[in-house]
Parts: C-alpha cells; structure tokens; sequence
C-alpha cells in the first residue's frame, strides 16, 4: 500500500471531528489526495440509528464491528491502494475504549473480533485528543445515550485510552485537547511532517 492512515480519536467532545476537517484541507493543499471519513456510519448506512436503541455491550460492539469491516473493505483499503491519505474520525480504538475499557468487555476477544473485521489494518498514526471527563461531558451534554453513561464511564474510557496510548507509543500522539484549536492542529502537523513527501 502506498497511502497514509491517520485517525483521530479521543472522549466525546474533544474535538475529533473538527481536527480531521482541518487536518484532511492541510492534506489537500499539500497536494496529496484525502479521504476524509468517520465511523460508525461510513461501512453500513443506517448504523447510528441502530446504535442509538438500548443494546447489550456485545451486541454494541458487534454493530461496530460489522460497519468497522464493510469501512475497512469498501472505503479504507481502496483509498489506500490509490495511494491517497485516509482521515479518519475514530476507528478499532474507540472500540476498545469505550467497550472494553468503558463497558467491561473482555480485550481478548475484542481483539479477536477485531483482527478479522479490520483484516490486521492499523493507522501509521493515531492522534488521541486527551480531555478530561468533566471537560469532556460539559462539551457533549445531552446529544446521546453515550453521554448519558455518566462520569465514572468517561473516566474509564480515558484511562483505556491513555492505555492504549502507553502501549503503542510509536503509533499515538497524545494531545491536550483543552488548548485551542489551532494549537492542537499545529501539534498535529508538526508530528506528520516526517510521514510527508
């Protein structure tokens, strides 16, 4: 493959989606053909939908799990192989966030799930927009069931990422996501400088 994976991740609120706008237009004006998208959402139609009914956390994360794969087949990888930089708005990582550390589910067989859904496909690197919690529901209040989960599910899900982070420090970048947005996405570009042409 000759292309660039990048995702975003971190809590509700703290700043993703407008990140990877910015960081998709900074691509474009280098140049570089971009394919800007997001999960859940992008692999099947119809998924947040299904996300927003009251479901056990299994049965959550396979609905991830099921967009995560049609996303990794029908838009990630053929970006990829067209040699573009793929920008995405979450991927594997809020899963195991939010699920695992955050839900309880057990890692191992998130994992497992997770190795064939992706086909082994990891981001080259993975910007984690670090907020606290309290920060973090002020921002995102009352937009869904997942903001409703209350702040001691926030806190495990930073931890999970932070985890995360501690244990792949060559592929995240952790982030202080309480600083302005143009200092945020100046620290991002200045860490994707040695991955640029």
């Amino acid at each position: 493959m000759e292309g660039l994976f990048l995702t975003l991740e971190g809590l509700d609120g703290s700043g993703k989606t407008t990140q990877a706008a910015l960081l998709a237009r900074f691509l474009e004006e280098r140049g570089l053909r971009v394919r800007l998208t997001r999960e859940p959402g992008e692999g099947l139609k119809g998924v947040r939908g299904l996300l927003e009914e009251e479901l056990s956390p299994e049965a959550e994360y396979l609905l991830f799990s099921a967009d995560r794969a049609e996303h990794v087949r029908k838009t990630i990888l053929p970006a990829l192989r067209e040699g573009a930089c793929v920008v995405s708005d979450r991927y594997l990582d809020s899963s195991l966030a939010y699920q695992g550390y955050g839900r309880g589910l057990p890692l191992p067989w998130l994992q497992e799930v997770a190795e064939r859904a992706t086909l082994g496909l990891k981001p080259h690197l993975t910007f984690l927009l670090d907020l606290p919690p309290e920060v973090a529901l002020r921002r995102a209040k009352g937009k869904d069931r997942m903001e409703k989960a209350g702040l001691a599910f926030f806190q495990r899900v930073r931890e999970g990422y932070l985890h995360l982070a501690r244990s792949e420090p060559g592929r995240f970048v952790v982030l202080d996501a309480t600083r302005s947005v143009e200092e945020v996405q100046e620290a991002i570009r200045a860490r994707l400088k040695a991955f640029l042409p």
